[in-house]
């Protein structure tokens, strides 16, 4: 076990690295700029190395994002209240400014978050990720055309919320000033959930279900 552990270290290593090497020159040059090929140069890999961790080009900037699609499912296994349980969840992000709910201005998070937004192959792939996002959660939910009629829902809710606090902090407004609406209109945008979503908590599975 503990040889196929470091296998798995060294593996998640080299995703790691050779997505933090993609996106510091996609930053500097533009995604469309910089090829596949010089990528797996700057990585000292070959290119169908870099094919076999990366299926797409577009896969090296989201792998940054890859660990939240199945976080909602994993915040929402075994809770009484699945629409509660990930409003007090976004609502600790705002609070630890979490690049995920777009309340962050570090200069790096504005960058990534310029080249996802701003090339249009990124944002098509994203929106994949998104779709596996709803089919994690909407299994959580007990898999149904209800539950995924919710998780739909709620992670538009989650990406709506994000890219408008994204939005204006790229725009200059300062990360106080935003906070307090950001929080309100999390409030606002759950209690509005909860209200056309009633008596989703006993839908829940519970901690059993399978995300994977």
């Amino acid at each position: 076990m503990g040889e196929m552990g470091l296998r798995e270290r060294k593996r998640q290593r080299m995703y790691q690295d050779v997505s933090d090497i993609a996106v510091r020159l996609f930053l500097e040059r533009g995604f469309d700029a910089v090829s596949v090929a010089e990528v797996a140069a700057a990585a000292g890999i070959s290119k169908p190395t870099l094919f076999r961790y990366f299926p797409a080009k577009e896969d090296l900037v989201l792998h940054r994002i890859a660990d939240h699609e199945t976080e909602a499912a994993r915040v929402v296994a075994g809770a009484a209240d699945p629409v509660d349980a990930l409003r007090r969840h976004f609502l600790e992000g705002l609070a630890r400014r979490d690049p995920v709910t777009g309340l962050n201005d570090h200069p790096a998070v504005l960058a990534f978050h310029r080249l996802l937004y701003g090339t249009p192959s990124l944002v098509a792939r994203a929106y994949a990720h998104q779709e596996r996002s709803e089919t994690a959660l909407a299994q959580a939910l007990g898999g149904d055309l209800d539950a995924r009629l919710a998780a739909a829902q709620i992670i538009a809710v989650q990406r709506v919320l994000a890219l408008d606090n994204w939005r204006r902090i790229a725009a200059g407004e300062p990360v106080a000033e935003v906070a307090p609406d950001a929080v309100a209109a999390a409030e606002r945008a759950f209690r509005r959930l909860a209200e056309g979503l009633p008596g989703l908590g006993d839908r829940n599975p519970g901690p059993g279900v399978r995300l994977g």
